[in-house]
């Protein structure tokens, strides 16, 4: 059925919902979130003494608590290596079709070269079970694929360090018509292939919600994306989209648009641009399609109404901690940032109290010492016409004796900080390494209060995969998916508009990823490989990755099996000692 014209929101509608955002969050919390987003944030860089009018006469000490357990606690979340798996319902998967899906991926593996293009008669004489349960087992492993060409694991970092500071971190996928794939639709390769899925980490602050009390994103009514683009930039996408020139004019800078109110210094050649998402319902309630419209905020339109092309929205938002009914999540910062000012301002009277007892303030008469006074060591300080003591004329002033106990309450201070934020001194791992087995216990036992925390991440991490899903089938059409495995590099003829109905599930795989982790699991493969349970090549290729230099040729000179001898047989305990003691 062909799409009908749509009209979207006007333009002043779409600049009244982005106000209406703007209201509700600078009245959140006590100092609303902008402004609670803009201290935590130098609170987590060190700029801590901002605004305290103490004067640069004397030094002022910070030691940054908060940005010792936010990377501690984002090293533990975001180090877990991932692994996505696609699964459907109403499939079946019987060993027999499970081993022709093997089957075929070796021989697609085995063929090395790209198929023909165009694919037709590839999935014929196979049943439809058959050939979804390849494809999902391709789009797994094209997953990391994609993940390594967007980059997404600096971008998980991002939105983690975005999540602690201002507790919530948005990923947002969109479709770039100018990637290049590399392929082409014919097979005289005169038609490349282009476009495919790009992804950013955003702020929350350049986020708004239709609905701020839905925690759940797809039920929003709508979305609101707030960017700064450079006027030229924004005039080109509004004539690619077919704007009139006269109407692309119209998008002026900020500076030129007092409704705006920036207060950027650069504004001269920038204006903030509204991207406004909504869902498009059928009459049964089901999602139809996801639509689009890009505002200028002065009032001019950038590109009107599009049909996005998919189902859900293209945004993934992680909250570090909940706010009931609210959704927008609350950052640790800012309960830590009390706790921050008093340590810094303890170590600073400390620091000043040793400073004034070594070098104590003098105290000269003026009548009797008219010189220069430079107070370096072996300096003559003449004195002129003294009839009392001359011990008068220069004198120092003692401090007031410093209690000791600030040094101790500093102490308390910051162990008991460290310790009630879930980051004492065996989770950092501030401890000697005596007892393996009961640092790992403790440390397993310290990192189990963000497992809440962790569970919410790897629900974001789905959240992604499934969105990546959803450009796929409904974006990709008829394309080779580039998958890469154990047995090489190959490729799957891919139709996507034949499994957009299916009811996809996607699972995350949490593996292990600390120190000590590895060194259980070279440990493990110590054990299954003396009693025989595993073979060589299986050991190798399970040690942790970096743990022995060109893994991969290693493998490949292993001879084939019944070939070894007893003279060519590695000793596997001494490596795994080996690798145990470097791990150490």
């Amino acid at each position: 059925m062909k799409d009908k014209k749509r009209n979207g929101p006007a333009p002043e509608q779409v600049i009244r919902e982005y106000e209406s955002g703007v209201r509700f969050k600078a009245g959140l919390g006590t100092r609303g979130l902008y402004e609670q987003n803009r201290i935590n944030e130098r609170f987590y860089t060190g700029d801590q003494w901002a605004g305290a009018r103490c004067g640069e006469d004397r030094p002022l000490v910070r030691y940054n608590l908060i940005k010792r357990i936010g990377e501690y606690k984002m090293a533990v979340i975001g180090s877990t290596p991932l692994a996505v798996q696609y699964t459907a319902d109403g499939v079946t998967l019987t060993p027999e079709i499970q081993k022709a899906v093997g089957d075929r991926r070796k021989e697609l593996s085995r063929r090395g070269a790209l198929p023909p293009s165009p694919l037709e008669g590839f999935w014929s004489g196979r049943t439809d079970d058959e050939e979804i349960q390849l494809v999902l087992s391709a789009l797994s492993d094209y997953y990391r694929t994609t993940e390594e060409r967007v980059g997404l694991g600096v971008l998980r970092q991002e939105m983690l360090r975005n999540a602690y500071c201002t507790g919530t971190g948005v990923l947002y996928t969109w479709w770039d018509d100018t990637v290049r794939t590399g392929l082409y639709a014919d097979i005289s390769r005169t038609a490349p292939v282009k476009g495919d899925i790009a992804c950013e980490a955003l702020d929350i602050d350049n986020v708004y919600f239709g609905d701020p009390n839905e925690e759940d994103v797809q039920k929003q009514p709508y979305i609101l994306v707030a960017q700064r683009r450079s006027v030229r930039a924004l005039r080109q996408e509004a004539l690619r989209a077919g704007m009139p020139p006269e109407l692309a004019e119209r998008i002026v800078s900020d500076r030129e648009n007092p409704r705006a109110g920036t207060q950027e210094p650069d504004a001269s050649d920038k204006a903030t641009v509204l991207t406004r998402l909504w869902k498009e319902y059928a009459s049964d309630g089901s999602v139809v399609t996801v639509r689009a419209e890009r505002v200028c905020a002065n009032g001019a339109m950038v590109r009107p109404e599009w049909d996005v092309g998919i189902r859900m929205y293209p945004l993934a938002v992680f909250v570090w901690e909940r706010r009931k009914g609210c959704a927008y999540g609350d950052s640790e910062v800012t309960h830590l940032i009390p706790n921050q000012i008093a340590v810094n301002r303890i170590l600073t009277a400390s620091v000043w109290a040793a400073m004034a007892t070594g070098m104590p303030i003098m105290m000269v008469d003026g009548d009797m010492v008219t010189g220069r006074i430079t107070n370096d060591p072996g300096q003559i300080i003449k004195i002129f016409g003294a009839e009392g003591d001359m011990g008068q004329a220069i004198r120092y002033i003692e401090p007031p004796a410093f209690s000791s106990a600030f040094d101790g309450l500093v102490s308390s201070l910051v162990e008991n900080t460290l310790t009630q934020a879930g980051a004492n001194a065996v989770a950092l791992g501030d401890i000697r390494p005596d007892n393996t087995s009961a640092i790992i216990a403790a440390r397993e036992a310290s990192t189990l209060p963000l497992q809440l925390v962790q569970n919410r991440y790897l629900r974001t991490c789905e959240e992604v995969a499934r969105i990546w899903a959803e450009f796929w089938v409904m974006k990709y059409g008829d394309r080779l998916l580039r998958v890469e495995d154990g047995d090489g590099v190959w490729y799957l003829p891919f139709r996507g508009e034949r499994y957009r109905d299916l009811p996809l599930r996607v699972r995350v795989q949490a593996g292990a990823s600390t120190l000590w982790s590895e060194s259980q699991s070279v440990q493990t493969l110590d054990n299954l490989y003396d009693r025989g349970i595993i073979d060589k090549k299986q050991y190798l290729s399970r040690l942790p990755k970096t743990s022995v230099p060109d893994l991969t040729g290693l493998l490949q000179e292993i001879p084939p099996a019944g070939r070894e001898t007893e003279e060519t047989h590695p000793d596997a305990l001494s490596l795994g000692d080996n690798i145990k003691e470097e791990s150490r």
